[in-house]
């Protein structure tokens, strides 16, 4: 029972939350490669059982939601592919997802993502709480820690996307 034997890396679970609408949410399509089902097999099944899953739990996002998700990943809008818009799962439409998909590997993959939105939650806490407390130092100290304080914010800062130069390199 204490044994570690994950059946996804954590890492790839993790790079599968994004964060829409407020909620960090998982798509349909991460959510059956992690299962090893078909994306059309788990929104099915899920369909079978909509009562299951409230708006909280699920919801299916807008054509311009998808837009901006395929110019943040980079992904191509070229033919074929799906033929509706993507469903995207909270934490708790995830776990309503094992009841629904019974398989041992459904079963095994939910809990390696509830421990993924756990640590990601736990993450997202310890960085709030610095950034409380960087605040109420900066408070009491006077303006001689300013560059301190404001070195350790953009320390702090969620990293953003790296800008890639687009065309050819001078050599």
């Amino acid at each position: 029972m204490g044994e570690d034997l994950s059946v996804v890396p954590v890492e790839r679970i993790e790079r599968s939350i994004l964060l829409l609408r407020g909620e960090k949410v998982i798509l349909d399509s991460d959510i059956a490669a992690l299962y090893g089902v078909e994306t059309k097999t788990l929104v099915r099944s899920m369909k079978r059982n909509l009562d299951r899953f409230p708006s909280d739990f699920m919801f299916q996002l807008t054509l311009e939601e998808v837009d901006i998700l395929r110019y943040q990943i980079g992904t191509s809008n070229g033919r074929g592919g799906r033929r509706y818009l993507p469903y995207a799962f909270t934490e708790q439409g995830v776990a309503m997802l094992s009841s629904v998909l019974r398989s041992e590997q459904a079963v095994r993959v939910n809990i390696e993502i509830m421990r993924a939105f756990v640590r990601l939650r736990q993450v997202m806490s310890t960085r709030s709480d610095l950034i409380r407390r960087l605040d109420e130092l900066e408070q009491r100290y006077d303006t001689q820690f300013k560059a301190v304080f404001d070195a350790l914010r953009q320390l702090m800062a969620p990293p953003g996307a790296p800008s890639r130069r687009i065309g050819f390199k001078e050599t």
